[in-house]
């Protein structure tokens, strides 16, 4: 028997069969090359791919066919999906098959994923091929955790993906089936099968996928519901369609009053001093920042951001859409509103983020939800939070702030659906207004004065230039150990505007800067980045 035909039948051999093998005169009808229909779904962790799996030897089991399922599991949750495959012959009476284990690249008849990227990644390790394979995706995204550790825009480019399923793929049926699932109170495996039983890829008829449905015994009603709707869906043979990385952002306009005299005084100064093209940025500055502390801490934005205006006009900006004026008041209303300890304790504590766990795990009204919060806060954050003077004095006795950082650096498990954890962190939030005294929020306020005086006086010089300093705020984000990086890689990007200032390409140098910075979190690139600088400069 060749060896490399995994997928041959061996009929059931008499006892005597050593004996038979060694006569001279070869076997004949031992082996069958009869090839079985090969399915692999790519799923991630709670997507269903076990039920689904189950479900189809099921229903091969059902018609008389014999079905085998293996699965070989991902890295861990959103790093790697299940890969869940199957193999399904008709039986035959006096053999048993001998069936694969795992798919191989370039024999797999149906491929089912159940995200968009999984289905770019089945493309990639070549089990989706035009002669053979249909595909069947949802395009919906689930980031990765390799899209989500980039301190930049690390998103996969959807676009890629769509084009490459139309050239190697036989045939192709996609569409959002985690949006169909959710609707009909089911799970996206549901759906999946649904697409299967309409994309006709298996010689079943929809009853039998309906009775595999109805044998699992666990929310079959849902199941068939979503079932059906992705049955209707498929039959229109959907196809992935161009789209982008991220939706665009559409601001809207200031409107006329906002129903508290604070805030429509906001507004009036939006209309009264800033140009119109720069009306929504400062619009949506100023929720972001109310919403963080109070209308006078808004203000204080409008104020910092008038210099900046000012330097606009007078450098010409009007002849380039004020582009420095909207690009600061989109990083200042970020750089203002930093994440600190207060921030992150009002997060974790408001009524919406409780009801947006529970709707995305989909508690119902009878259930109970644990909230775990894992937190690891350092002396850092402590002495931050306190009184500029009182933190200033701690920093600067090393002894005493390391004794106490042994004591507040570590691992911290709050359960916040417990009264105690939550009142802690409740009593943290109640700290906003006092976050005005506080080491963190001088420290932010003087870096954000030298950030914006840079810019500003590089608007005369070098447009572009400065545009781009503006941008770089956009480096500096998250919390502790991360913004620390951030703030670093910050520092080392603009310590290179002196270098770019009389160059005619100093705006092009800058911003390859920044996205160097920006591709990875240790910094090579843009240590790399300003090697090849400083060798130009030279």
């Amino acid at each position: 028997m060749d060896c490399k035909d995994r997928r041959a039948y061996i009929l059931r051999l008499p006892t005597n069969w050593r004996t038979v093998a060694n006569q001279d005169t070869p076997i004949s009808g031992r082996i069958s090359t009869d090839k079985p229909l090969s399915i692999a779904i790519l799923a991630m962790g709670g997507q269903g791919g076990g039920v689904l799996a189950d479900w189809i030897v099921a229903l091969a089991e059902a018609q008389g066919w014999v079905a085998q399922a293996t699965s070989v599991p991902g890295v861990a949750q959103r790093t790697g999906a299940t890969i869940y495959y199957i193999e399904m012959l008709p039986a035959r009476a006096g053999a048993e098959p001998v069936l694969s284990l795992m798919p191989t690249p370039g024999d797999v008849d149906v491929v089912l994923a159940a995200e968009f990227m999984e289905a770019g990644r089945s493309m990639l390790r070549g089990l989706v091929t035009p002669e053979r394979t249909t595909l069947i995706a949802s395009t919906h995204r689930a980031f990765a955790v390799v899209e989500k550790e980039k301190p930049g825009d690390g998103i996969s480019d959807p676009a890629v993906v769509v084009e490459a399923a139309g050239v190697a793929a036989k045939r192709v049926l996609a569409f959002d089936m985690q949006i169909l699932a959710e609707t009909h109170g089911s799970v996206i495996s549901a759906a999946m099968f649904g697409a299967l039983a309409a994309a006709e890829a298996l010689p079943f008829p929809r009853s039998a996928f309906e009775r595999a449905i109805g044998a699992g015994g666990k929310g079959v009603e849902a199941s068939l519901r979503t079932f059906g709707a992705a049955y209707d869906r498929a039959r229109d043979k959907p196809k992935p369609a161009a789209v982008a990385k991220a939706p665009a952002k559409a601001l809207p306009d200031p409107p006329a009053s906002a129903g508290h005299p604070r805030l429509d005084q906001l507004l009036q100064r939006i209309r009264d001093e800033f140009p119109g093209i720069a009306q929504p940025m400062l619009f949506a500055g100023i929720k972001r920042l109310v919403d963080f502390q109070d209308p006078r801490y808004a203000g204080e934005y409008l104020d910092f951001l008038a210099p900046v205006r000012d330097a606009d006009m007078a450098a010409g900006g009007a002849s380039r859409n004020f582009a420095a004026t909207v690009q600061g008041a989109k990083y200042l209303a970020v750089a203002m509103a930093y994440d600190d300890v207060i921030r992150v304790a009002d997060l974790k504590t408001r009524s919406s983020r409780f009801a947006r766990v529970r709707t995305e795990v989909g508690v119902k009204e009878n259930q109970v939800v644990h909230t775990t919060e894992f937190m690891h806060p350092r002396m850092e954050e402590v002495a931050d939070t306190l009184p500029a003077s009182l933190g200033r004095f701690l920093k600067s006795r090393p002894r005493l702030y390391a004794a106490l950082d042994r004591f507040v650096n570590r691992d911290r498990r709050l359960r916040t659906d417990r009264i105690g954890s939550f009142l802690l962190l409740y009593l943290l939030a109640g700290l906003k207004p006092l976050r005005r005294r506080s080491l963190r929020h001088q420290d932010e306020l003087a870096r954000i004065r030298q950030w914006l005086d840079l810019a500003t006086g590089l608007l005369a010089r070098s447009y572009d230039l400065g545009v781009e300093v503006l941008i770089c705020r956009q480096l500096i984000k998250g919390y502790s150990g991360t913004r620390e990086r951030g703030g670093s890689k910050y520092e080392r990007v603009l310590s290179a505007v002196p270098m770019l200032v009389d160059r005619q390409d100093g705006a092009r140098w800058l911003q390859r800067l920044r996205k160097a910075a920006l591709m990875d979190e240790e910094g090579k690139e843009l240590d790399g980045a300003l090697k090849t600088l400083a060798s130009a400069y030279e």
